[in-house]
């Protein structure tokens, strides 16, 4: 009579071995599938949006170029103004000595000693006019020179100005004494004059080119 066949353990196989277990694979756990959603996720999508961005360096505006004064018109402005204090200086040390070292005329229409001598050529009886002539002109070969003018200053730019546009008005007070109250020209005094003339001219020719000013401002 044959003997009943037993049943195999739980967990065997033949030959001895165990059986696999359940969700391995060859012994090895089966793959799990890589989870999207959950809290995990959510924090990582919440690191990197508060994440600071990284920005590139500042752009920094250029400055508006400047319309540069011309070499030649500096020192054209300049040695006008060294000549005008050439003859200041000349005419001080007349007024302060004697109006006979002026080489000048002394009779007719141009006479420079009744030009220089007279009760006008003091302004209010206490300045003389030359005296006053060589502080002007002092203070305009500074403002002409071509450090002056490469300077681009604005304070330098309206005093320039200005003190031209003084002088000039200065000038035609004064042409006007020699012509109606003294009958009288100076040829010193008229090239003074015409040196300041040239240079009013000058300057505000430069102001209303816009040398020294922004390209914006200018337009």
């Amino acid at each position: 009579m044959a003997t009943p066949k037993q049943a195999r353990p739980t967990g065997t196989r033949p030959g001895g071995g165990k059986s696999r277990d359940k969700g391995t694979r060859g012994g090895r756990p089966e793959p799990q599938p890589v989870r999207t959603g959950g809290q995990g996720s959510g924090q990582q999508r919440g690191s990197q949006a508060t994440r600071p961005v990284r920005q590139g360096p500042a752009v920094i505006p250029a400055a508006p170029a400047t319309r540069a004064v011309p070499f030649w018109f500096q020192l054209t402005t300049w040695l006008l103004a060294l000549a005008g204090l050439g003859v200041s200086i000349y005419l001080t040390i007349a007024h302060y000595s004697s109006s006979a070292i002026l080489i000048c005329s002394e009779k007719g229409l141009v006479n420079c000693a009744a030009v220089t001598t007279s009760p006008e050529s003091m302004v209010f009886g206490i300045f003389p006019v030359a005296v006053l002539g060589l502080a002007f002109y002092v203070l305009m070969a500074a403002i002409t020179s071509p450090w002056a003018w490469r300077a681009n200053w604005p304070v330098v730019r309206w005093i320039r100005l200005g003190s031209v546009a003084v002088g000039m008005l200065f000038v035609l007070y004064l042409i006007y004494t020699e012509l109606i109250t003294l009958n009288a020209i100076c040829l010193w005094c008229t090239s003074v004059h015409v040196i300041t003339f040239l240079l009013f001219g000058l300057i505000v020719f430069s102001a209303a080119a816009g040398y020294g000013l922004p390209e914006t401002t200018r337009r």
